[in-house]
């Protein structure tokens, strides 16, 4: 499988891409908070790499991507999912599916309205909440401090990295961490709780495509029981999956039971 990197000159500031050759559906792939394209290693260097377009940014002050050029603008879902509309203009794709992981499922639910040729959207660790239902949304977790906090001693490196992740562990997830713009962290923080983008909650009721949601059921962070009391107008087989013996990243600690789900998901879109 070739995977090619190249970076993209946008008005956030330089983004790099991963993408893999295959000649079907163009499919984004969305990494959290603190993350990188890095962590969707097991789908792009896999048979969906081969089948379908991936394509994995960095987000703005993450991984390979430049810091922000305006960090008020682009550290904010609404920012982020401006710029990954970007993306997908600038490589002159105008139909894709959409997978969100954590933050990266937020910027997903945000790019529905900015992105009208989103043929699909599936999420996993992302609960959709209206801004009075964070606390509802999320379980009390003792990392879930860290997810807005900008300044990382070492020691919260270690522990946001292991926390997001879970097994199997590996350094370079360490490194993506202490790359982050510590200002990506603590501005799409603010800007969440002081309820600037859409409610969520209300997006996924409204006229939406095909959204399907798929959450470890060891998650750490989100209540997944909250997730599956969500009304969805347009949801996916009619359920919220659950994956066990997964937690929140269940692409990269189980990809032998997430893959064919989302191979699943993607192929409904093969026979629409």
């Amino acid at each position: 499988m070739t995977i090619s990197q190249k970076t993209l000159e946008t008005s956030h500031g330089k983004i790099a891409v991963r993408q893999t050759g295959g000649e079907g559906t163009a499919v984004m792939l969305i990494h959290g908070n603190s993350s990188s394209s890095a962590v969707f290693r097991n789908q792009l260097d896999s048979m969906l790499g081969e089948r379908y377009h991936l394509i994995a940014p960095d987000l703005p002050g993450h991984g390979a991507s430049a810091d922000a050029i305006d960090p008020e603008r682009s550290y904010r879902m609404e920012g982020y999912a401006d710029a990954m509309t970007e993306v997908l203009g600038l490589l002159g794709i105008d139909k894709a599916i959409v997978f969100g992981w954590s933050l990266g499922g937020h910027i997903g639910l945000e790019m529905i309205d900015r992105f009208p040729g989103l043929l699909g959207l599936m999420i996993t660790g992302t609960p959709p909440v209206s801004p009075e239902e964070v606390g509802n949304g999320f379980k009390p977790s003792p990392h879930m401090h860290l997810a807005g906090q900008e300044t990382f001693t070492d020691a919260d490196v270690q522990a946001y990295a292991r926390s997001t992740c879970g097994e199997p562990f590996e350094p370079f997830l360490i490194d993506t961490v202490a790359r982050t713009d510590g200002r990506a962290r603590r501005l799409m923080f603010e800007k969440f709780a002081a309820g600037t983008g859409r409610n969520q909650r209300e997006i996924v009721a409204g006229k939406t495509p095909p959204i399907a949601v798929l959450n470890g059921i060891d998650e750490p962070f989100v209540n997944t029981d909250f997730v599956s009391a969500v009304k969805f107008s347009n949801l996916w087989e009619g359920k919220a999956h659950l994956l066990d013996k997964s937690g929140h990243a269940p692409f990269w600690d189980s990809p032998d039971r997430f893959n064919p789900v989302f191979a699943r998901f993607l192929a409904s879109f093969d026979r629409a």
